[in-house]
Protein backbone atom coordinates (compact mmCIF):
# COMPACT_ATOMS: atom_id res chain seq x y z
CA UNK A 1 0.00 0.00 0.00
CA UNK A 2 2.75 2.42 0.75
CA UNK A 3 4.66 1.71 -2.58
CA UNK A 4 1.08 1.98 -4.40
CA UNK A 5 0.64 5.31 -2.88
CA UNK A 6 4.59 6.77 -3.71
CA UNK A 7 3.76 5.42 -7.28
CA UNK A 8 0.81 7.33 -7.46
CA UNK A 9 2.58 10.46 -6.20
CA UNK A 10 5.36 9.88 -8.22
CA UNK A 11 3.89 9.26 -11.94
CA UNK A 12 1.92 12.49 -10.99
CA UNK A 13 4.84 14.44 -10.34
CA UNK A 14 6.63 12.93 -13.75
CA UNK A 15 3.06 13.91 -15.53
CA UNK A 16 3.66 17.79 -14.04
CA UNK A 17 7.35 17.96 -14.95
CA UNK A 18 7.02 16.76 -18.52
CA UNK A 19 3.91 19.27 -19.12
CA UNK A 20 5.58 22.47 -18.25
CA UNK A 21 5.45 25.08 -20.50
CA UNK A 22 5.39 28.10 -21.16
CA UNK A 23 2.93 29.26 -18.51
CA UNK A 24 5.67 28.24 -16.16
CA UNK A 25 8.40 30.64 -17.97
CA UNK A 26 5.93 32.98 -17.66
CA UNK A 27 5.44 32.72 -13.88
CA UNK A 28 8.84 32.50 -13.22
CA UNK A 29 9.32 36.09 -15.47
CA UNK A 30 6.81 37.61 -13.44
CA UNK A 31 8.17 36.47 -9.76
CA UNK A 32 11.66 37.56 -10.61
CA UNK A 33 10.21 40.99 -11.70
CA UNK A 34 8.09 41.78 -8.57
CA UNK A 35 8.98 44.96 -6.92
CA UNK A 36 7.43 43.55 -3.33
CA UNK A 37 7.08 40.37 -2.08
CA UNK A 38 5.48 37.17 -3.32
CA UNK A 39 2.29 36.34 -1.50
CA UNK A 40 1.31 32.66 -1.15
CA UNK A 41 -2.43 32.23 -0.30
CA UNK A 42 -3.90 28.80 0.58
CA UNK A 43 -6.54 27.14 2.38
CA UNK A 44 -6.28 23.67 4.47
CA UNK A 45 -3.84 21.36 3.44
CA UNK A 46 -3.04 23.57 0.16
CA UNK A 47 -2.20 26.09 2.40
CA UNK A 48 0.21 24.28 4.55
CA UNK A 49 2.35 23.97 1.15
CA UNK A 50 1.83 26.91 0.66
CA UNK A 51 3.43 28.21 3.66
CA UNK A 52 6.30 26.14 3.08
CA UNK A 53 6.49 26.74 -0.27
CA UNK A 54 6.88 30.86 0.91
CA UNK A 55 9.82 29.86 3.58
CA UNK A 56 11.83 28.12 0.32
CA UNK A 57 11.44 31.58 -1.59
CA UNK A 58 12.49 32.87 1.22
CA UNK A 59 15.64 30.47 1.79
CA UNK A 60 16.44 30.95 -1.91
CA UNK A 61 16.85 34.38 -2.75
CA UNK A 62 12.98 35.75 -3.59
CA UNK A 63 10.83 37.58 -0.44
CA UNK A 64 8.24 35.18 -0.06
CA UNK A 65 5.40 35.71 3.00
CA UNK A 66 2.34 33.45 3.43
CA UNK A 67 -1.10 34.48 4.08
CA UNK A 68 -3.96 32.38 4.87
CA UNK A 69 -6.93 32.61 3.26
CA UNK A 70 -9.32 32.29 6.30
CA UNK A 71 -7.40 35.06 7.94
CA UNK A 72 -6.76 37.62 4.91
CA UNK A 73 -11.18 38.04 4.70
CA UNK A 74 -11.10 38.23 8.54
CA UNK A 75 -8.55 41.59 8.40
CA UNK A 76 -5.38 40.37 7.44
CA UNK A 77 -6.02 41.24 3.82
CA UNK A 78 -3.92 44.75 4.67
CA UNK A 79 -0.68 42.04 3.81
CA UNK A 80 -1.43 42.34 0.71
CA UNK A 81 -0.08 45.94 -0.94
CA UNK A 82 0.92 47.21 -4.65
CA UNK A 83 3.75 45.76 -6.06
CA UNK A 84 3.29 42.74 -4.75
CA UNK A 85 2.75 38.97 -6.84
CA UNK A 86 -0.41 37.08 -5.37
CA UNK A 87 0.45 33.31 -5.23
CA UNK A 88 -3.06 31.33 -4.97
CA UNK A 89 -2.95 27.62 -4.08
CA UNK A 90 -6.05 25.53 -4.43
CA UNK A 91 -6.62 22.06 -5.75
CA UNK A 92 -10.18 22.85 -6.83
CA UNK A 93 -9.93 26.48 -7.20
CA UNK A 94 -13.44 27.50 -6.01
CA UNK A 95 -12.63 28.15 -2.55
CA UNK A 96 -15.11 31.26 -1.58
CA UNK A 97 -12.48 33.14 0.23
CA UNK A 98 -10.53 33.28 -2.91
CA UNK A 99 -13.17 35.41 -4.30
CA UNK A 100 -12.91 38.31 -1.92
CA UNK A 101 -8.94 38.04 -2.19
CA UNK A 102 -8.63 38.42 -6.15
CA UNK A 103 -10.75 41.40 -5.76
CA UNK A 104 -8.72 43.10 -3.25
CA UNK A 105 -5.78 42.43 -5.34
CA UNK A 106 -7.59 43.31 -8.80
CA UNK A 107 -7.85 46.86 -6.84
CA UNK A 108 -4.79 46.65 -5.75
CA UNK A 109 -3.30 46.05 -9.90
CA UNK A 110 -1.68 42.98 -7.90
CA UNK A 111 -0.81 40.05 -10.75
CA UNK A 112 -1.95 36.77 -9.82
CA UNK A 113 0.05 33.61 -10.21
CA UNK A 114 -3.05 30.35 -9.94
CA UNK A 115 -1.46 26.51 -8.85
CA UNK A 116 -4.84 24.81 -9.67
CA UNK A 117 -6.46 21.27 -11.62
CA UNK A 118 -9.32 23.41 -12.66
CA UNK A 119 -8.95 25.96 -15.85
CA UNK A 120 -12.54 26.58 -15.71
CA UNK A 121 -12.35 27.27 -11.59
CA UNK A 122 -12.74 30.75 -10.12
CA UNK A 123 -9.59 31.29 -9.45
CA UNK A 124 -7.93 30.73 -12.83
CA UNK A 125 -10.14 32.79 -14.74
CA UNK A 126 -9.04 35.50 -12.19
CA UNK A 127 -5.58 34.78 -12.38
CA UNK A 128 -3.17 36.39 -14.68
CA UNK A 129 -1.08 32.94 -14.86
CA UNK A 130 -2.88 29.84 -14.51
CA UNK A 131 -0.34 26.88 -13.60
CA UNK A 132 -2.42 24.04 -13.94
CA UNK A 133 -1.47 20.49 -12.40
CA UNK A 134 -2.27 17.93 -14.66
CA UNK A 135 -5.33 15.33 -13.81
CA UNK A 136 -4.11 12.64 -11.36
CA UNK A 137 -5.52 10.37 -8.64
CA UNK A 138 -5.35 11.34 -4.90
CA UNK A 139 -3.04 8.37 -3.24
CA UNK A 140 -5.92 8.62 -0.71
CA UNK A 141 -7.75 5.38 -1.28
CA UNK A 142 -11.07 7.03 -1.28
CA UNK A 143 -9.53 9.54 -3.69
CA UNK A 144 -10.17 12.47 -1.39
CA UNK A 145 -8.03 13.38 1.04
CA UNK A 146 -5.56 15.62 -0.27
CA UNK A 147 -2.10 13.44 -1.38
CA UNK A 148 -1.25 13.67 -4.71
CA UNK A 149 -2.57 17.09 -5.65
CA UNK A 150 -0.07 18.41 -2.63
CA UNK A 151 2.56 16.94 -3.90
CA UNK A 152 2.27 18.58 -7.11
CA UNK A 153 2.00 22.11 -5.64
CA UNK A 154 4.85 21.45 -3.71
CA UNK A 155 7.04 20.35 -6.36
CA UNK A 156 6.16 23.22 -8.45
CA UNK A 157 7.26 25.71 -6.05
CA UNK A 158 10.36 24.17 -5.43
CA UNK A 159 10.57 23.95 -9.28
CA UNK A 160 10.06 27.73 -9.07
CA UNK A 161 11.87 28.56 -6.47
CA UNK A 162 14.76 26.99 -7.73
CA UNK A 163 14.80 28.22 -11.28
CA UNK A 164 14.55 31.65 -9.82
CA UNK A 165 17.64 31.15 -8.07
CA UNK A 166 19.69 29.65 -11.13
CA UNK A 167 18.32 32.31 -13.47
CA UNK A 168 19.92 34.95 -10.94
CA UNK A 169 23.02 32.93 -10.71
CA UNK A 170 23.51 32.66 -6.97
CA UNK A 171 26.31 31.47 -5.85
CA UNK A 172 27.03 29.15 -2.26
CA UNK A 173 28.00 32.58 -0.91
CA UNK A 174 24.61 33.75 -1.30
CA UNK A 175 22.49 30.61 0.16
CA UNK A 176 24.96 30.50 2.85
CA UNK A 177 24.06 34.24 3.86
CA UNK A 178 20.47 33.13 3.71
CA UNK A 179 21.53 30.16 5.86
CA UNK A 180 23.74 31.72 8.70
CA UNK A 181 22.81 28.97 11.28
CA UNK A 182 22.37 25.20 11.33
CA UNK A 183 23.77 22.54 9.26
CA UNK A 184 23.57 23.94 5.85
CA UNK A 185 26.45 25.86 6.08
CA UNK A 186 28.52 22.34 6.23
CA UNK A 187 27.55 21.79 2.36
CA UNK A 188 28.63 25.53 1.56
CA UNK A 189 31.83 26.85 3.41
CA UNK A 190 34.82 25.84 0.95
CA UNK A 191 37.84 24.57 3.92
CA UNK A 192 39.91 27.39 2.02
CA UNK A 193 37.72 30.39 3.45
CA UNK A 194 38.41 29.66 6.98
CA UNK A 195 42.06 27.34 6.69
CA UNK A 196 45.04 28.00 8.20
CA UNK A 197 48.36 28.77 6.00
CA UNK A 198 51.69 30.30 5.75
CA UNK A 199 53.98 30.91 8.54
CA UNK A 200 50.92 30.12 10.78
CA UNK A 201 51.32 26.33 9.96
CA UNK A 202 53.31 23.50 11.40
CA UNK A 203 55.73 22.08 9.04
CA UNK A 204 59.10 20.42 9.32
CA UNK A 205 61.39 18.55 6.79
CA UNK A 206 62.21 15.03 7.37
CA UNK A 207 65.88 15.38 9.16
CA UNK A 208 64.55 18.23 12.04
CA UNK A 209 65.05 16.50 15.08
CA UNK A 210 61.96 15.68 17.66
CA UNK A 211 63.26 18.22 19.88
CA UNK A 212 62.55 21.03 17.24
CA UNK A 213 59.37 19.48 15.85
CA UNK A 214 57.98 19.22 19.59
CA UNK A 215 58.74 23.05 20.20
CA UNK A 216 56.96 23.49 16.83
CA UNK A 217 53.67 21.52 17.86
CA UNK A 218 53.57 23.97 21.14
CA UNK A 219 53.94 26.70 19.48
CA UNK A 220 51.30 26.13 16.39
CA UNK A 221 49.05 24.66 18.89
CA UNK A 222 47.27 22.65 16.22
CA UNK A 223 48.57 19.13 18.30
CA UNK A 224 50.20 18.12 14.99
CA UNK A 225 53.04 18.79 12.49
CA UNK A 226 53.36 18.08 8.98
CA UNK A 227 56.57 16.64 7.71
CA UNK A 228 57.45 17.95 3.71
CA UNK A 229 59.94 17.84 1.08
CA UNK A 230 62.02 20.68 -0.01
CA UNK A 231 58.77 21.09 -2.61
CA UNK A 232 56.41 21.50 0.18
CA UNK A 233 54.79 17.89 -0.31
CA UNK A 234 53.31 16.19 2.60
CA UNK A 235 55.12 13.42 3.56
CA UNK A 236 53.90 12.28 6.84
CA UNK A 237 52.65 13.68 10.09
CA UNK A 238 53.17 13.78 13.44
CA UNK A 239 50.84 13.49 16.52
CA UNK A 240 50.70 12.67 20.14
CA UNK A 241 50.19 9.06 19.17
CA UNK A 242 53.20 8.92 17.41
CA UNK A 243 54.97 10.83 19.52
CA UNK A 244 53.96 8.25 22.51
CA UNK A 245 54.85 5.85 20.45
CA UNK A 246 58.17 6.56 20.43
CA UNK A 247 58.83 6.21 23.93
CA UNK A 248 62.35 6.85 25.21
CA UNK A 249 63.97 7.34 22.40
CA UNK A 250 61.74 10.09 21.12
CA UNK A 251 65.18 12.60 21.64
CA UNK A 252 67.43 10.43 19.25
CA UNK A 253 64.92 10.50 16.29
CA UNK A 254 64.09 12.68 13.75
CA UNK A 255 61.15 13.77 12.48
CA UNK A 256 60.79 11.34 9.02
CA UNK A 257 61.28 8.67 11.52
CA UNK A 258 58.82 9.49 13.78
CA UNK A 259 55.77 10.15 11.08
CA UNK A 260 52.88 8.39 9.80
CA UNK A 261 53.01 8.20 6.56
CA UNK A 262 50.40 8.49 4.09
CA UNK A 263 48.16 10.59 6.18
CA UNK A 264 44.32 11.79 5.67
CA UNK A 265 43.97 14.67 3.87
CA UNK A 266 41.23 17.05 2.49
CA UNK A 267 41.85 18.23 -1.16
CA UNK A 268 41.57 21.93 -2.40
CA UNK A 269 37.98 22.91 -2.81
CA UNK A 270 36.46 20.04 -0.26
CA UNK A 271 33.74 21.60 2.00
CA UNK A 272 33.70 22.04 5.75
CA UNK A 273 31.43 18.83 5.57
CA UNK A 274 34.19 17.16 4.56
CA UNK A 275 36.57 18.44 7.23
CA UNK A 276 34.39 17.30 9.74
CA UNK A 277 33.96 13.93 7.97
CA UNK A 278 37.38 12.84 7.85
CA UNK A 279 37.88 14.14 11.47
CA UNK A 280 35.04 11.91 12.73
CA UNK A 281 35.95 8.82 11.13
CA UNK A 282 39.73 8.99 11.81
CA UNK A 283 38.85 10.65 15.39
CA UNK A 284 41.33 13.05 14.46
CA UNK A 285 41.14 17.19 15.54
CA UNK A 286 43.57 18.43 12.86
CA UNK A 287 43.45 17.87 9.07
CA UNK A 288 45.90 18.99 6.22
CA UNK A 289 44.56 20.82 3.17
CA UNK A 290 46.79 19.63 0.20
CA UNK A 291 46.49 20.57 -4.16
CA UNK A 292 45.74 17.88 -5.12
CA UNK A 293 46.25 13.76 -4.35
CA UNK A 294 48.99 12.82 -6.69
CA UNK A 295 51.26 15.74 -6.17
CA UNK A 296 50.37 16.61 -2.46
CA UNK A 297 51.40 20.08 -1.69
CA UNK A 298 50.28 21.65 1.35
CA UNK A 299 47.77 24.97 1.29
CA UNK A 300 46.76 24.49 4.89
CA UNK A 301 45.40 23.17 7.84
CA UNK A 302 41.97 22.69 9.17
CA UNK A 303 41.31 22.00 12.85
CA UNK A 304 38.26 21.14 14.83
CA UNK A 305 38.12 24.74 16.58
CA UNK A 306 37.81 26.45 13.07
CA UNK A 307 34.60 24.15 12.68
CA UNK A 308 33.76 25.29 16.00
CA UNK A 309 33.67 28.66 15.30
CA UNK A 310 31.88 28.10 12.51
CA UNK A 311 29.07 27.13 14.69
CA UNK A 312 29.09 23.78 12.31
CA UNK A 313 30.81 21.60 14.37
Amino acid sequence: MGRRAIAIEAEALWTLAHELGSGFADAVTLLMTTPGRVVLCGLGKSGQIGRKIAATFASTGTPGIFLHAGDAVHGELGTLVTGDTLVILSNSGDTREFGVIIRRAEALAVPIVAITSSPDAPVASGATISLLLPPSPEACPYGRSPTTSTAMMLALGDALAVTMMQLRGAKAADLLALHPGGRLGLDLVAVESFMHHGDALPLASPETPMGEVLDLISARNFGIAGVVDAHQRLLGVITDGDIRRCGVDLGSRSAGQVMTRRPRTLVGGAMARDALTIMSEARITSVFVVNDTLAGRIRGLVHIHDLLRLGIG
